[in-house]
């Protein structure tokens, strides 16, 4: 039977506890320690409903959503409470529209966990943009209630609807979830890797960690773990499950595949060095365990506060304390059972980064708020690793700006050939397709001598602006020298590569037109002296493009020579001219 067709509550209810739940892994991008499981309902098409939203679409008609949710809840968390895993945490879809629930009463979730003596903090509910902004002033009330009370909250199928940016702000979030839309073949698509990098970036700088959903390959997996996104979830990991037996703390195949990427190092790690250890304190210890820290640390003026898996909480800083812990009583307050409170009053967000996210994007990080901060956090693998204070950080800003003056080309500030030869190198050990692209101006020499060496830097600089704008931001673009660029691609089928190089040249040539006089422009040509000192005509700039693959298959000995041949044949087409180095 089904439950559109019921009128008798208690017959919904009896069908409504035919239903199960299923817990799918999360887990931490590199390690693959789990982090989560959701819980993802099984069994609503036993009662007569295609999809689980038209389930609840018809509840919240009968105005029985809350009274449903509340059995589902309890169902989902007593199944929860039997995974012997350590800290492990709980990802529960949550309808918004329950609070518009005549019934609807905030506390109940508290009263369920404390029956089975779960935490609140080991409870994250995910949130849609469905329904979400109808009422504002409300979301923000019960979503500040359920933080209040220790829960965590995620943004579920983020990036879906049309007020994302909004709901984020408003929520607060601790978790954004990329619906599997933007991670579907994410590894060949540079506009998803784009949106999804650029999202990763906002993220972590508002203190917020990234999941991916639905990754189901390993073209996804990289290039998750390359944009830092901070845990995965997909068949790739583990199906969702009924048996909680088969759920485990650990799944293999992550690190091995985090271990065997071969694709590119990363040479902008941070020293080490740089990095303090701070001691921390634990979520659960005392108002009178922080004053006997501050008391036995006496140069900190602040103190990183952990949970029980190590991961980073907040912190919570002395001057917040030193009214209370210098009073006359303070100790005594402190020390009095009744009095005794939590650290979680004291405790303020803390900016962090991963140590993996190397130094630019720490750096990055710390220019946008480190107004908020007397350094940045340092954790790895979720679990608290250490402090780099404003000096540090300084030391490592003027070492990188070295490392990058050194290395960059003068004009455009692009990177320059070390970096062109270690990509080179580097395509050549992987496993996977990489595409290297050389451009050369046409007859740009005599337009130099004719308009000036000013207007020759402006056409350079120009040309560098557009592949900037246009080209995916992970792929690498670099300038040799003169009029000579390098773009190098990776995860990148040859068409997607020749369509956005031939883009490039048809915008180019639009865009430097400016640089003409318009009897030169009208006339599609300008008479100068070639290198013979001979009067001739001269087309007005232009672009060609050699693209090179480069696969399993190729060997480096060849590239020189083809490389010469394709750069002198380029010259004679319009259209960017490729082939692929073999054996």
């Amino acid at each position: 039977m089904s439950i559109a067709k019921l009128d008798k509550e208690k017959e919904l209810l009896l069908l409504i506890d035919k239903l199960d739940y299923a817990f799918q892994p999360i887990v931490n991008t590199r390690t693959g320690k789990i982090y989560a499981v959701e819980a993802l309902i099984r069994g609503y098409q036993n009662l007569g409903f295609k999809t689980i939203p038209d389930l609840f679409d018809n509840l919240f008609d009968k105005e029985l959503l809350y009274k449903v949710d509340l059995i589902l809840r309890k169902k989902a968390f007593e199944k929860f409470n039997h995974i012997k895993i350590y800290n492990l945490k709980l990802f529960y879809n949550l309808d918004n529209r329950l609070l518009y629930m005549p019934d609807f009463k905030e506390g109940n979730t508290s009263l369920i966990l404390k029956e089975l003596n779960i935490k609140e903090e080991s409870i994250c509910f995910e949130i849609t943009e469905n329904g979400t902004m109808q009422n504002k002033l409300m979301i923000n009330k019960i979503l500040n209630n359920y933080k209040n009370e220790g829960f965590h909250i995620a943004i579920d199928d983020f990036g879906t609807g049309i007020s994302g940016l909004e709901l984020l702000y408003l929520s607060e979030a601790h978790f954004i979830k990329l619906d599997r839309f933007f991670i579907r073949n994410i590894n060949k698509d540079s506009r998803k890797k784009l949106f999804c990098s650029s999202i990763v970036d906002m993220a972590h700088v508002m203190g917020i960690k990234v999941i991916a959903e639905g990754i189901e390959d390993i073209g996804e997996y990289y290039t998750c773990k390359d944009i830092d996104i901070d845990f995965i979830q997909g068949f790739l990991i583990a199906r969702p499950t009924l048996n909680i037996a088969e759920i485990k703390d650990s799944y293999e195949n992550v690190p091995n595949l985090f271990k065997n990427d071969k694709r590119k190092s990363n040479n902008n790690l941070i020293d080490k060095t740089y990095i303090q250890y701070i001691e921390p304190l634990n979520i659960n210890s005392t108002l009178h365990d922080l004053f006997l820290y501050f008391k036995e640390f006496p140069t900190n003026t602040f103190v990183p506060i952990t949970d029980e898996n190590s991961a980073l909480v907040g912190v919570i800083y002395e001057v917040d304390i030193k009214k209370l812990s210098y009073s006359q009583y303070g100790m005594s307050l402190a020390q009095n059972k009744s009095f005794r409170s939590k650290l979680s009053t004291y405790i303020r967000s803390s900016l962090s980064i991963e140590v993996s996210w190397g130094i630019d994007k720490t750096l990055e990080m710390f220019n946008l708020r480190g107004n908020e901060s007397k350094g940045i956090f340092v954790t790895k693998d979720n679990c608290y690793l250490g402090f780099i204070n404003v000096n540090n950080l300084l030391s490592l800003s003027y070492k990188r700006n070295i490392e990058i003056a050194q290395n960059q080309n003068p004009l455009t500030k692009l990177p320059g050939n070390n970096q062109i030869d270690k990509f080179i190198q580097d395509s050549f050990k992987e496993n996977q397709k990489t595409h290297i692209v050389y451009f050369d101006f046409n007859d740009f020499k005599p337009f130099n001598d004719y308009y000036g060496f000013r207007q020759g830097d402006r056409a350079i600089l120009i040309f560098s602006e557009l592949l900037q704008k246009e080209l995916n931001k992970s792929s690498l673009i670099a300038h040799i020298g003169g009029d000579d660029f390098f773009v190098g691609f990776r995860n990148l089928d040859y068409k997607e590569v020749y369509e956005q190089i031939n883009e490039i040249q048809i915008l180019f040539k639009n865009s430097v037109s400016s640089l003409y006089n318009d009897e030169d422009i009208e006339n599609g040509y300008i008479k100068t002296k070639d290198r013979f000192g001979e009067i001739r005509e001269f087309d007005l700039l232009s672009v060609s493009s050699a693209i090179i693959e480069i696969n399993q298959n190729s060997n480096s000995k060849n590239l020189d020579t083809i490389l010469g041949k394709i750069k002198k044949a380029s010259k004679q087409m319009k259209n960017p001219l490729g082939i692929s180095i073999l054996l």
